[in-house]
Protein backbone atom coordinates (compact mmCIF):
# COMPACT_ATOMS: atom_id res chain seq x y z
CA UNK A 1 0.00 0.00 0.00
CA UNK A 2 1.30 3.43 -0.74
CA UNK A 3 1.56 5.16 2.28
CA UNK A 4 0.99 8.69 0.63
CA UNK A 5 -2.46 7.68 -0.03
CA UNK A 6 -3.04 8.62 3.49
CA UNK A 7 -0.85 11.11 4.42
CA UNK A 8 -0.78 14.68 3.82
CA UNK A 9 2.55 14.63 1.92
CA UNK A 10 3.18 18.32 3.84
CA UNK A 11 2.34 17.87 7.00
CA UNK A 12 2.59 14.01 7.27
CA UNK A 13 -0.66 14.27 9.63
CA UNK A 14 -3.18 11.03 8.85
CA UNK A 15 -5.53 12.11 6.06
CA UNK A 16 -9.80 10.82 6.49
CA UNK A 17 -12.35 11.66 3.74
CA UNK A 18 -15.88 11.55 5.20
CA UNK A 19 -18.19 10.13 2.60
CA UNK A 20 -20.55 13.25 2.71
CA UNK A 21 -21.89 16.14 1.65
CA UNK A 22 -24.26 17.19 4.56
CA UNK A 23 -22.57 19.76 6.27
CA UNK A 24 -24.09 19.39 9.50
CA UNK A 25 -23.27 16.17 9.31
CA UNK A 26 -19.51 16.57 8.61
CA UNK A 27 -19.42 19.39 11.31
CA UNK A 28 -20.39 17.12 14.12
CA UNK A 29 -18.07 14.11 12.68
CA UNK A 30 -15.48 16.71 12.62
CA UNK A 31 -16.21 17.89 16.09
CA UNK A 32 -16.33 14.55 17.40
CA UNK A 33 -13.42 13.00 16.00
CA UNK A 34 -11.23 15.65 16.97
CA UNK A 35 -12.33 15.59 20.18
CA UNK A 36 -10.77 12.33 20.25
CA UNK A 37 -8.13 12.03 17.72
CA UNK A 38 -5.28 14.89 17.56
CA UNK A 39 -3.17 15.04 14.40
CA UNK A 40 -5.57 14.39 11.42
CA UNK A 41 -6.49 15.86 8.70
CA UNK A 42 -10.22 15.33 7.91
CA UNK A 43 -11.97 16.30 4.37
CA UNK A 44 -15.13 15.80 3.08
CA UNK A 45 -16.96 14.52 -0.27
CA UNK A 46 -16.94 18.62 -0.04
CA UNK A 47 -13.56 18.59 -1.33
CA UNK A 48 -14.23 15.87 -4.42
CA UNK A 49 -16.99 17.70 -5.89
CA UNK A 50 -16.62 15.54 -8.93
CA UNK A 51 -17.03 12.47 -7.11
CA UNK A 52 -20.57 10.72 -7.14
CA UNK A 53 -21.38 8.68 -4.65
CA UNK A 54 -23.42 5.44 -5.02
CA UNK A 55 -27.10 4.99 -4.37
CA UNK A 56 -28.03 3.71 -0.99
CA UNK A 57 -29.91 0.54 -1.88
CA UNK A 58 -29.08 -1.05 1.54
CA UNK A 59 -31.75 -2.57 3.83
CA UNK A 60 -29.88 -1.73 6.88
CA UNK A 61 -27.83 1.45 8.50
CA UNK A 62 -24.52 -0.39 7.84
CA UNK A 63 -25.16 -1.94 4.84
CA UNK A 64 -25.30 1.57 3.59
CA UNK A 65 -22.53 3.03 5.66
CA UNK A 66 -20.63 0.03 4.15
CA UNK A 67 -21.26 0.88 0.57
CA UNK A 68 -20.48 4.44 0.88
CA UNK A 69 -17.05 4.20 2.43
CA UNK A 70 -16.08 1.28 0.35
CA UNK A 71 -17.33 3.29 -3.16
CA UNK A 72 -15.47 6.22 -1.73
CA UNK A 73 -12.24 5.06 -0.96
CA UNK A 74 -12.14 2.78 -4.11
CA UNK A 75 -12.77 6.24 -6.23
CA UNK A 76 -10.46 8.53 -4.41
CA UNK A 77 -7.88 6.27 -3.02
CA UNK A 78 -8.32 7.36 0.01
CA UNK A 79 -9.12 5.97 3.69
CA UNK A 80 -13.03 7.03 3.90
CA UNK A 81 -15.25 7.23 7.21
CA UNK A 82 -18.75 6.96 6.20
CA UNK A 83 -21.71 6.98 8.25
CA UNK A 84 -25.52 5.83 7.71
CA UNK A 85 -28.03 6.94 10.36
CA UNK A 86 -31.30 8.04 11.55
CA UNK A 87 -34.49 8.16 13.66
CA UNK A 88 -36.24 4.76 14.78
CA UNK A 89 -40.09 4.88 16.31
CA UNK A 90 -40.73 1.31 17.02
CA UNK A 91 -44.73 2.30 17.25
CA UNK A 92 -44.66 3.19 13.36
CA UNK A 93 -43.40 -0.33 12.61
CA UNK A 94 -39.68 1.75 12.55
CA UNK A 95 -40.18 4.87 10.68
CA UNK A 96 -38.30 6.68 9.47
CA UNK A 97 -35.87 4.54 9.58
CA UNK A 98 -33.13 3.69 6.76
CA UNK A 99 -35.56 6.62 4.97
CA UNK A 100 -34.78 9.31 7.73
CA UNK A 101 -33.12 11.80 5.18
CA UNK A 102 -35.41 11.33 2.98
CA UNK A 103 -38.70 10.60 4.78
CA UNK A 104 -41.07 13.08 2.80
CA UNK A 105 -39.34 12.38 -0.97
CA UNK A 106 -36.63 13.05 -2.93
CA UNK A 107 -35.20 16.85 -1.92
CA UNK A 108 -36.86 17.06 1.02
CA UNK A 109 -35.92 19.47 3.56
CA UNK A 110 -35.17 18.59 7.35
CA UNK A 111 -38.50 20.77 7.91
CA UNK A 112 -40.25 18.46 5.67
CA UNK A 113 -39.23 15.19 6.63
CA UNK A 114 -39.90 16.56 10.79
CA UNK A 115 -43.49 18.05 9.32
CA UNK A 116 -44.79 14.51 7.98
CA UNK A 117 -43.22 12.76 10.67
CA UNK A 118 -45.19 14.86 13.35
CA UNK A 119 -48.65 14.47 11.68
CA UNK A 120 -48.36 10.17 12.50
CA UNK A 121 -47.17 10.96 16.26
CA UNK A 122 -50.04 12.54 17.01
CA UNK A 123 -52.24 9.28 16.80
CA UNK A 124 -49.43 7.78 19.25
CA UNK A 125 -50.26 7.95 22.61
CA UNK A 126 -47.58 8.56 25.28
CA UNK A 127 -46.28 5.17 26.02
CA UNK A 128 -45.76 4.53 22.16
CA UNK A 129 -43.10 7.57 21.85
CA UNK A 130 -40.29 5.77 22.54
CA UNK A 131 -37.32 6.22 20.05
CA UNK A 132 -33.89 5.83 19.09
CA UNK A 133 -31.41 7.26 16.87
CA UNK A 134 -29.04 4.67 15.33
CA UNK A 135 -26.02 5.54 13.49
CA UNK A 136 -23.46 2.90 11.71
CA UNK A 137 -19.70 3.75 10.74
CA UNK A 138 -17.65 2.16 8.44
CA UNK A 139 -14.23 2.80 7.61
CA UNK A 140 -12.66 1.92 4.27
CA UNK A 141 -8.71 1.64 2.57
CA UNK A 142 -9.00 1.57 -1.28
CA UNK A 143 -7.68 -1.54 -0.84
CA UNK A 144 -10.30 -3.76 1.60
CA UNK A 145 -12.82 -2.69 4.57
CA UNK A 146 -11.19 -2.29 7.89
CA UNK A 147 -14.58 -2.16 10.21
CA UNK A 148 -17.88 -0.69 10.46
CA UNK A 149 -19.54 -0.16 14.06
CA UNK A 150 -23.35 0.76 15.30
CA UNK A 151 -24.55 2.52 17.95
CA UNK A 152 -28.14 3.65 19.58
CA UNK A 153 -29.18 7.28 21.73
CA UNK A 154 -32.22 5.82 23.00
CA UNK A 155 -35.58 8.14 24.35
CA UNK A 156 -38.51 9.58 23.23
CA UNK A 157 -39.69 11.65 20.81
CA UNK A 158 -42.08 15.23 21.32
CA UNK A 159 -44.91 16.39 19.44
CA UNK A 160 -43.63 20.18 19.39
CA UNK A 161 -40.27 20.93 18.22
CA UNK A 162 -38.08 23.01 20.66
CA UNK A 163 -34.59 24.46 20.26
CA UNK A 164 -32.73 25.84 17.25
CA UNK A 165 -29.57 24.02 17.00
CA UNK A 166 -28.66 20.69 15.52
CA UNK A 167 -30.27 19.28 12.22
CA UNK A 168 -32.56 16.20 10.92
CA UNK A 169 -34.86 15.36 13.86
CA UNK A 170 -33.15 16.73 16.42
CA UNK A 171 -35.73 19.26 17.65
CA UNK A 172 -38.14 16.66 18.50
CA UNK A 173 -36.10 14.12 20.12
CA UNK A 174 -35.12 13.78 23.87
CA UNK A 175 -32.42 11.27 25.51
CA UNK A 176 -33.44 9.57 28.46
CA UNK A 177 -32.32 11.36 31.41
CA UNK A 178 -32.21 14.51 29.53
CA UNK A 179 -35.14 17.18 29.75
CA UNK A 180 -33.89 19.38 26.65
CA UNK A 181 -34.16 17.81 22.89
CA UNK A 182 -31.23 17.56 20.77
CA UNK A 183 -32.02 21.13 19.58
CA UNK A 184 -31.78 23.10 23.13
CA UNK A 185 -28.38 21.33 24.24
CA UNK A 186 -25.26 22.75 23.57
CA UNK A 187 -23.29 21.27 21.06
CA UNK A 188 -20.27 20.02 22.82
CA UNK A 189 -22.93 18.52 25.30
CA UNK A 190 -24.57 16.62 22.30
CA UNK A 191 -21.50 15.18 20.97
CA UNK A 192 -20.34 13.26 24.23
CA UNK A 193 -23.94 11.37 24.49
CA UNK A 194 -25.03 10.90 20.69
CA UNK A 195 -25.49 8.19 18.65
CA UNK A 196 -22.87 9.27 16.35
CA UNK A 197 -20.10 10.29 19.52
CA UNK A 198 -21.08 6.38 20.95
CA UNK A 199 -20.75 4.63 17.64
CA UNK A 200 -17.36 6.52 16.97
CA UNK A 201 -16.46 5.19 20.48
CA UNK A 202 -16.42 1.93 18.99
CA UNK A 203 -14.48 2.87 16.27
CA UNK A 204 -11.74 5.05 17.76
CA UNK A 205 -9.49 1.51 18.51
CA UNK A 206 -9.75 0.34 15.17
CA UNK A 207 -9.18 4.15 13.50
CA UNK A 208 -6.09 4.91 16.41
CA UNK A 209 -4.36 1.80 14.76
CA UNK A 210 -5.00 2.54 11.63
CA UNK A 211 -3.51 5.77 11.86
CA UNK A 212 -0.08 4.66 14.26
CA UNK A 213 0.56 1.60 10.98
CA UNK A 214 0.42 4.49 8.60
CA UNK A 215 2.44 7.03 9.85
Amino acid sequence: MNLENEKNENSKIFQLVIASKNIHKIRELKAILHDVISDIDILSLMDFPEYIPPEESGSTFEENAILKAEHAAKALNKWVLSDDSGLIIPALGGEPGILSARYAGKGATDADNRKKLLAKLNDLSDKDLYAYFECCLALSSPEELKKSVCAKCEGRVEIAERGGHGFGYDPIFIKHDYNSTFSELKEDVKNKISHRRKAIDKLLATLESVISNAM
